[in-house]
C-alpha cells in the first residue's frame, strides 16, 4: 500500500492536533480506549465537544498547556493509503523541529486560524515548505465555525496567502485552499453543510486523490549503497548484490551504470525486491542490484546511470538550518553525513542569515539556533552530489558535532 508522509504546520491554537485527531476519529483509526479517554477528559474540562488534540499531544506539558512541543509521528490508514503525519510545533523557537518534520514529507498542511488570517508565523511555515521543496501544500483555513462560516473571511485569507505564494521561487508547488472546522469535522473527512459555498474537496479527499506524480519530483536516478549482500550459501554461492533505496528516478536491467567514487562502469543484470525479480525498479524502492562484472563496491558508494553523473567536489555552497545551541562559525569542524557517506568537514564561511518572511538576507558571520543561512563548507574528500533543487535525496545532508555526536544542522546544497 502507498505510504503518504504529511507534515503539519501552524501557530499556537490554530488546531493542528485537533485536525489530526479528527482525521483519526473519522477514519476509525482511534482505539476504543483512546476514544473513551478523550470523552472522559473533555467532560472533566467542561467541554461540550470532544477534544481531539488529546489524541496526538503525548507529553504532559503539551496537554497541560494546550500546545504542541515535540514532533509527534501519527500513523493511520484508509482503504486506499497509509499515512504518516509529523505533527510539528509552530513556535519560532521550534523552527528546527518544523524542518525535521517536513524534511521527509511529500505533503504539508499549513493551518491558519480564520480569526487571525495570515500572520508572521504563516510566512515562516510556508518558507520552510518552499526551502524543502514540499510539492503539495494544503492551506487549511480552520475555525470557520468561529467566523460564522463566512465565505468573505475565507476569500480574504486565500487572497492574502496567494500574495505570499507569489513571492515563492518554487513555481512547481501545488497549493490548495480548504475552509474547515476541525473541531466539528467540517470539510475534514466529510463535506460541511455549513459551507455550501465551498465546492472543493475535503482534506481527506485531497490526500486520497494524490498520485505519485503529484508529490514526487522527477530527477536523476541515485542509488546509495547501504550494504553488500554475500550469502555464501550453497544455493547462492557466487551471489553479490548491492542493497539500498533508489531515489530520483527509475532504473532497469540493461542500464549502463557508473559506481562512484571509483568511476568504474558496469551494467545492471538483475534487480531483486525481497524474493522477487523485476526488470525495472521505481524511485522509492528498496532493492538489491546485481552488476555484470565483479567490481569493488562498498557501503557509501553510489551507483548512477553513466549518462547522468552527479557533481563530484570538495567545496560546497549550502543553505543550512542550524539546530544546535552552540553557534555555527567559520573554522568549526563537523562531520557531513551525505546519504551513507560520512566526511570530515570545516566551515569555510557563514555568509548571511535568510529571513523566513521573504524580506531578504542579512550579512552574518554566525548562525544561532533555529536560524537559516548560506554557508560554504570545505570537505576532507569529495562527495558526489546534486543541487537540492535538482535532486532532493542527493542534495541534502546533516552536520554532526564530532565531540557530542549530535545532529547540529541540516543542509541543502546549491
Amino acid at each position: 500500500m502507498e505510504v503518504l508522509k504529511i507534515a503539519t504546520a501552524g501557530s499556537v491554537d490554530d488546531g493542528k492536533s485537533t485536525l489530526i485527531g479528527r482525521l483519526l476519529y473519522d477514519t476509525k483509526s482511534l482505539t476504543t480506549d483512546k476514544i473513551e479517554a478523550i470523552e472522559k477528559s473533555s467532560k472533566q474540562k467542561g467541554y461540550d465537544y470532544l477534544d481531539f488534540s488529546l489524541a496526538t499531544d503525548g507529553l504532559v506539558a503539551e496537554r497541560e498547556q494546550g500546545i504542541t512541543i515535540d514532533v509527534a509521528h501519527i500513523y493511520f490508514s484508509t482503504a486506499k493509503k497509509s499515512y504518516i503525519i509529523a505533527d510539528t510545533p509552530g513556535h519560532v523557537e521550534y523552527t528546527r523541529n518544523m524542518v525535521t518534520g517536513a524534511s521527509t514529507s511529500q505533503v504539508s498542511i499549513i493551518l491558519i486560524d480564520a480569526r487571525k488570517g495570515v500572520i508572521e508565523q504563516t510566512y515562516r511555515h510556508f518558507f520552510i515548505n518552499n526551502l524543502l521543496r514540499v510539492k503539495d501544500v494544503i492551506v487549511a483555513v480552520n475555525k470557520m465555525d468561529l467566523v460564522d462560516y463566512s465565505e468573505e473571511v475565507y476569500n480574504k485569507i486565500k487572497a492574502d496567502f496567494q500574495a505570499l505564494n507569489a513571492k515563492s521561487a518554487y513555481k512547481e508547488q501545488n497549493v490548495s485552499y480548504i475552509p474547515l472546522s476541525a473541531i466539528n469535522g467540517g470539510n475534514v473527512a466529510d463535506k460541511s453543510e455549513n459551507m455550501p459555498w465551498y465546492t472543493g474537496q475535503t482534506v481527506l479527499e485531497h490526500l486520497e486523490g494524490l498520485e505519485p506524480k503529484d508529490i514526487y519530483e522527477n530527477g536523476t536516478a541515485r542509488f546509495p549503497v547501504q550494504t553488500v549482500i554475500r550469502p555464501k550459501t550453497e544455493e547462492y554461492h557466487d551471489f553479490r548484490g548491492y542493497a539500498g533505496k533508489l531515489y530520483g528516478n527509475n532504473i532497469k536491467v540493461g542500464d549502463a551504470v557508473t559506481v562512484l567514487p571509483s568511476l568504474t562502469e558496469s551494467t545492471v543484470t538483475n534487480i531483486h525486491f525481497f524474493d522477487k525479480q523485476f526488470d525495472e525498479a521505481t524511485a522509492g524502492s528498496s532493492i538489491t542490484i546485481e552488476l555484470e562484472n565483479d567490481i569493488n563496491v562498498t557501503r557509501g558508494d553510489m551507483i548512477v546511470k553513466s549518462s547522468e553523473l552527479p557533481r563530484i567536489e570538495k567545496d560546497i555552497t549550502t543553505t543550512v538550518c542550524w539546530m544546535d545551541s552552540k553557534k555555527l562559525v567559520a573554522g568549526a569542524k563537523y562531520f557531513v553525513q551525505h546519504n551513507s557517506n560520512r566526511v570530515l568537514a570545516k566551515i569555510d564561511s557563514v555568509k548571511n542569515v535568510i529571513a523566513t518572511d521573504y524580506s531578504g538576507v542579512t550579512p552574518a558571520t554566525q548562525l544561532a539556533i533555529n536560524e537559516i543561512g548560506e554557508v560554504t563548507i570545505k570537505l576532507s574528500k569529495a562527495i558526489y552530489f546534486d543541487a537540492y533543487n535538482d535532486n532532493k535525496s542527493n542534495g541534502a545532508f546533516i552536520l554532526i558535532d564530532a565531540a557530542t555526536n549530535t545532529t547540529a544542522g541540516v543542509g541543502f546544497i546549491k
